[in-house]
């Protein structure tokens, strides 16, 4: 019923030049002789289509027993639609779409377009090679042109058959696709999620980054969402990287699949976005590990206004400071474990004690040296041994402001009750 209502809406209209009735005079009725001819006809049609199919189609012939009786009733309702027509009144397009109404949803799926085509041509070819023994004197022209005419409606009705499934799965695939990706933002890695991403063929999918950016402006107005996200996925597949996608509010989420590059593969395709930075989240194993690299994107993002001069493809890590004075605590974490701790080792007293005096002293080599009674070079070595330790270069403005805030935080975890403190063995 639905795929009758969809033809009758895209019938084209009588005038149609497809359909060659413009200004032109009704056509010549087919004979008795020729119509009762063709009418009798038709098993044996069906059984010289079939041959040919399994003679000529490769395709056909490595279909199942079900689904080679499946093409075949499709072939027969052709037949026999197109006798109907010839007979009674090729002045009307041929009601083609009921020859599919009956097929199931899952031929489309074995059968694509183009095979359908080739059973269209096989059927014509069939019926025309019969022309001369079927029509009545006077009436082989006339036949011919009607095979041509109702083929040509046939693969109209093909067409929009297939794209009716397409665009079915399509709804149904995007529907998925925004479940995953919002069990990935709530971080419920469940069967419900599992089964799903198995469904859109991530269920072995490795080496998962979770990416959000703006939306695009000229997206929001032309095709919305749904044309951000398709941009987005058409250029990450040209580096053979998987990508779902959604458009929340003014933010592009993508998570990109099968790639341990995901910052090459971004400054690629980093005019899917607006304006604005596109954070980058850690890299983790598979999709159901993706929550941890979600909420750093996520966190990344909010924090980012507050470096300006931030690049525009920006990882997550690289605005620890800034997410962590904004408050997120596994970016507080992150950045003490890996300043604070290390240097607040016994073992590596000398070294917290020449990065806060470097820091107090305005990054002077000289200035600390002469504050910690040593020689400058022993202080360029100890910021060597500083950087090597924490990955964090004094020398660097924006990273000993790094080291500074996670120094800081450090210390106030130790001097907090109930906050773990530094450990107390090298």
């Amino acid at each position: 019923m639905r795929q009758s209502r969809l033809w009758a809406a895209h019938k084209p209209p009588a005038g149609d030049p497809r359909l060659g009735r413009v200004n032109q005079p009704p056509r010549q009725r087919p004979s008795e002789v020729t119509a009762l001819a063709v009418a009798q006809s038709a098993g044996e049609l069906a059984t010289l289509a079939a041959q040919r199919m399994e003679a000529n189609l490769r395709w056909y012939r490595d279909l199942s027993a079900q689904e080679r009786s499946q093409v075949g009733l499709v072939a027969q309702a052709g037949i026999s639609q197109f006798i109907t027509w010839f007979h009674h009144d090729e002045g009307h397009a041929p009601s083609a779409i009921s020859i599919f109404a009956n097929a199931p949803q899952e031929l489309t799926r074995s059968v694509n377009l183009r095979q359908t085509l080739d059973l269209v041509r096989t059927v014509v070819d069939v019926v025309e090679s019969r022309v001369e023994s079927l029509a009545g004197p006077g009436d082989e022209q006339l036949l011919r042109e009607s095979v041509l005419r109702f083929s040509r409606e046939i693969a109209f009705a093909a067409a929009e058959v297939y794209a009716g499934a397409a665009e079915a799965r399509g709804a149904w695939d995007a529907r998925l696709e925004a479940l995953v990706v919002d069990a990935v933002l709530r971080g419920e890695a469940d069967e419900s999620m599992q089964s799903r991403a198995t469904a859109l063929g991530w269920g072995e999918v490795a080496d998962v980054t979770f990416v959000v950016g703006a939306t695009p402006d000229d997206r929001l107005g032309a095709g919305g969402p749904a044309a951000a996200v398709d941009d987005l996925r058409r250029a990450v597949r040209h580096h053979r990287v998987e990508a779902l996608a959604i458009v929340q509010r003014t933010r592009l989420i993508a998570i990109l699949g099968g790639t341990r590059e995901p910052a090459r593969v971004l400054a690629d395709v980093q005019d899917c976005f607006g304006e604005g930075p596109i954070v980058i989240g850690p890299t983790v194993p598979h999709l159901f590990a993706a929550g941890r690299s979600a909420r750093a994107a996520l966190s990344g993002l909010s924090a980012a206004p507050a470096w300006p001069a931030s690049p525009r493809l920006l990882e997550a890590d690289a605005v620890l400071p800034e997410r962590a004075l904004a408050g997120d605590g596994p970016a507080r974490r992150a950045l003490v474990d890996r300043v604070f701790r290390p240097l607040a080792r016994p073992s590596q007293a000398s070294l917290l004690e020449t990065a806060t005096a470097y820091l107090e002293n305005g990054g002077s080599i000289e200035a600390t040296a002469r504050m910690l009674f040593v020689h400058p070079n022993t202080v360029r070595y100890r910021v060597g041994r500083i950087a090597a330790v924490t990955g964090y270069d004094l020398g660097t403005p924006r990273e000993a402001w790094a080291l500074r805030i996670g120094l800081s935080l450090g210390r106030l975890d130790a001097s907090t009750p109930g906050r773990s403190a530094p450990p107390t063995t090298g």
